[in-house]
């Protein structure tokens, strides 16, 4: 039944029914044309490489375990919104051809709350820039042995949203602000052991450009900025490390600061001197740049916000998981999602030891919040 699923909604999905390819200048997108990917139950690790010659040369994959859909899909495609629409659309099919009495109250067409637009929000809403708004110092890193090749560890927690909002109401910050401050500080009290650094303690803070830009794009639309905090004195307490991490990132998450970070990315794209050169150099280039951004933070902590959806489908739906690859020097990343009541912060990460984690999910324990751990 997934596999119909995916055959009915994949057409209908023109930012998912592509292949990349390789031109003299950039790579580009093409129709893919073929049968949609084969539906297969899980039986490996989640992020793996997705080779597009084994995959009908697709750049997502769709997996079950039990009663678990899984998505999995190459950050080209889409971000973390757009993954959601398709996954959403893909969901709504499958439960229409399951329980009868379903596809009796909605019908059979895609739900209305899901989008098929394909503007370039970036494009569309850019301004002329110069001015390069992201970090390039390194950060501070975080190293340990690492997992045997290709395995991935992937750690749930659950928490009453109720509860969350009574600890951040206390500090006078929003739930992301807060969530973001107790990964620093699990960092600096379980790694830096409380001590001061040479280097600062930087997330990357993906910020879903859409509401701020009147956008129902599902290509990528989006940006990061950083939430940083350089330990210089011997000794801080969470309350001061969460003010300093929530007045960074409310500088920065306004509409004219995150128009410059990306209007700064499309203004190079469309310099006539850099279009002109090879891919070859171009991917030699996007290799250093890629690097020096990568490890000017220490971890990426995306939340992907609270999902929701329509009122017939709620009896089938139990909730949402979401989680992104590491990459080079981040190699434990957090992220946020939550249904209902409910939210999830979930760590990926290729490293053996957990004391990051164990140090996030115990303070939050301290303040007052159940945690289920997963």
């Amino acid at each position: 039944l997934l596999q119909e699923a995916l055959d009915i909604v994949l057409p209908k999905f023109d930012g998912f029914n592509l292949r990349l390819q390789k031109g003299i200048f950039w790579y580009y997108f093409e129709e893919n044309g073929k049968a949609a990917p084969k539906v297969r139950m899980e039986n490996n690790f989640p992020c793996r490489y997705i080779q597009q010659n084994k995959n009908r040369s697709y750049m997502f994959r769709v997996t079950y375990y039990k009663y678990r859909i899984n998505l999995e899909v190459f950050h080209v495609l889409t971000d973390g919104m757009g993954g959601i629409n398709f996954l959403k659309g893909l969901r709504y099919h499958y439960l229409l051809l399951a329980p009868p009495e379903l596809k009796e109250k909605v019908g059979d067409s895609l739900n209305s709350g899901t989008s098929l637009n394909r503007e370039d929000s970036f494009l569309k809403n850019y301004k002329k820039s110069s001015a390069k708004g992201y970090q390039t110092k390194k950060a501070y890193l975080l190293k340990g042995e690492h997992l045997g090749p290709g395995e991935f560890g992937v750690m749930h927690g659950y928490m009453q949203i109720p509860q969350l909002k009574e600890v951040c109401h206390r500090y006078g910050c929003s739930i992301n602000e807060y969530l973001v401050s107790v990964y620093i500080w699990s960092v600096y009290t379980e790694c830096m052991k409380g001590m001061p650094s040479a280097s600062p303690i930087r997330v990357a803070v993906p910020v879903n450009l859409r509401p701020y830009f009147n956008s129902i794009t599902t290509k990528n639309f989006f940006v990061m900025v950083s939430a940083e905090f350089h330990p210089t004195k011997e000794v801080y307490r969470f309350a001061e490390v969460l003010e300093i991490v929530r007045d960074n990132l409310r500088s920065q998450i306004n509409r004219e600061h995150l128009e410059k970070l990306f209007s700064y990315n499309v203004s190079n794209e469309k310099h006539l001197i850099a279009r002109a050169v090879p891919l070859v150099l171009k991917n030699i280039a996007m290799r250093y740049v890629y690097t020096i951004s990568a490890l000017a933070n220490t971890i990426t902590v995306s939340n992907i916000g609270n999902l929701s959806v329509k009122e017939e489908y709620e009896p089938y739906i139990e909730g949402f998981q979401a989680f992104i690859s590491v990459s080079k020097g981040q190699y434990l990343k957090g992220t946020i999602c939550s249904y209902k009541d409910t939210l999830v912060y979930t760590f990926s990460s290729v490293l053996r030891d957990v004391s990051v984690q164990r140090g996030f999910f115990r303070l939050l324990q301290q303040e007052g919040i159940d945690i289920v751990i997963e």
